[in-house]
């Protein structure tokens, strides 16, 4: 298959769907294994869980969406504020990690020297310390979202054991595309540079520890392609951890900390079909003012070494919005497509279609109609009440029909 558009835009989104009550509910009452974070799966929960996912890939096929996903539903949310699961589902996929003293919010704060960066824990983000008593300020607006009850750590070898749980996925997706008659789908999968985000006690190195990662998680990658799917790889690890570095670095030496992360995945997809694979990006879905994201113009060079025949990132939000000039200012390689975030996840003000239409057409101006696809910022599932994140992808796909009209038939009178 190829992502490029043909006749029209085609639209999907970034990954997290608002889950049911139901799901919630049933999420919430399953019981952890012995080790503390694997949770147990029944028949009952299986059937309530393939049910779910035919349902949200109909509600997406009746939103007019193109390239409908999962929801994420296989991946645990036991709240709807809860938004780690895109990364914390990989603890119960992978052998070697054990519940120790030590977390990635309580392990002590490394400060960098410069040329050999260090990540700080979580609450020490320079935007988080930079504004925090908005942060502790219950009434502020700003949401980190509810995090893991536990974060596991490396004391190990890394080694998958997901293939019934990625096997499920696959089997309740495939028979949802079947059963609404949608298109190609897609299933979401950590990035090594973002799975390697917790403490390790095992690998001698960091760099040894991503790429044990890498190996791991080619695995998932690879039962997803083999079926016919299209993977999405999330790594915010790309941007984000610009802003958990103290002091500050330098671009140069974080384009070269960032780059093993990059060349790490690189070799978890070597081989695998690019036109199957899409990459997400962004700078942490939290709501928050994000005021020391590293700039796009900074990373782009890094995001487009990515061997993707797809890019998603943030366009939408007002932090990154001005941001689409850059792909006037960057050639993107033969045969790749933009995936830009054009509704957001971060305000409940749903987008109106012409707002949507006019972003797409800033970047199909840029990179030409036949690659871009609309999309959302990042994940809307716990980011924003179910009702509203519904709104937004009807809108997403409408602004994507309106600016497919401009696109390939100019008179047509929009309505």
């Amino acid at each position: 298959m190829s992502f490029e558009n043909t006749d029209s835009l085609q639209s999907t989104h970034a990954g997290s769907l608002p889950r049911t009550p139901e799901l919630l509910a049933a999420n919430e009452a399953r019981r952890f294994g012995d080790d503390g974070f694997t949770l147990e799966k029944t028949p009952e929960f299986v059937e309530l869980l393939g049910s779910a996912v035919t349902d949200v890939v109909a509600r997406q096929v009746a939103a007019g969406l193109t390239q409908p996903n999962d929801g994420e539903f296989g991946k645990t949310m036991s709240s709807p504020v809860d938004y780690g699961a895109w990364w914390t589902y990989s603890f119960q996929r992978t052998a070697g990690l054990s519940l120790t003293d030590v977390d990635i919010f309580s392990q002590p704060t490394a400060v960098s020297a410069p040329g050999d960066i260090r990540l700080t824990s979580f609450p020490d983000r320079r935007d988080w310390t930079l504004f925090r008593d908005a942060y502790l300020d219950p009434t502020s607006g700003i949401s980190t979202g509810k995090q893991a009850s536990a974060f596991p750590t490396t004391t190990g070898p890394l080694a998958y054991t997901g293939q019934d749980a990625v096997a499920g996925d696959i089997a309740h997706l495939t028979a949802a595309l079947a059963e609404t008659g949608a298109g190609d789908g897609f299933i979401t999968a950590l990035s090594p540079g973002s799975a390697s985000r917790i403490a390790n006690e095992y690998y001698a190195t960091e760099e040894e520890h991503i790429w044990a990662w890498a190996d791991v998680l080619r695995e998932e990658y690879t039962a997803i392609l083999d079926a016919g799917l299209i993977l999405q790889i999330d790594d915010p690890s790309i941007a984000e951890n610009w802003d958990q570095i103290t002091p500050e670095p330098s671009v140069e030496d974080y384009r070269a900390f960032t780059r093993i992360r990059v060349e790490a995945l690189n070799h978890a997809i070597r081989g695998l079909p690019q036109d199957r694979i899409r990459f997400h990006l962004c700078w942490g879905s939290w709501h928050g003012p994000h005021t020391t994201d590293i700039e796009l113009k900074d990373i782009v060079g890094l995001l487009l070494e990515i061997d993707a025949g797809a890019y998603s990132f943030e366009a939408g939000n007002v932090r990154h919005e001005h941001e689409w000039t850059v792909w006037n200012e960057v050639a993107l390689p033969e045969g790749k497509v933009l995936l830009p975030g054009v509704v957001s996840h971060s305000t409940n003000v749903v987008e109106h279609p012409d707002l949507v239409a006019q972003r797409l057409l800033r970047f199909t101006d840029a990179v030409g109609r036949e690659r871009v696809i609309a999309s959302t910022d990042c994940g809307l599932g716990g980011r924003v009440h179910p009702q509203i994140a519904w709104a937004k992808l009807e809108s997403l796909a409408e602004g994507a029909r309106r600016a497919s009209a401009q696109l390939w038939s100019p008179s047509t009178v929009l309505v």
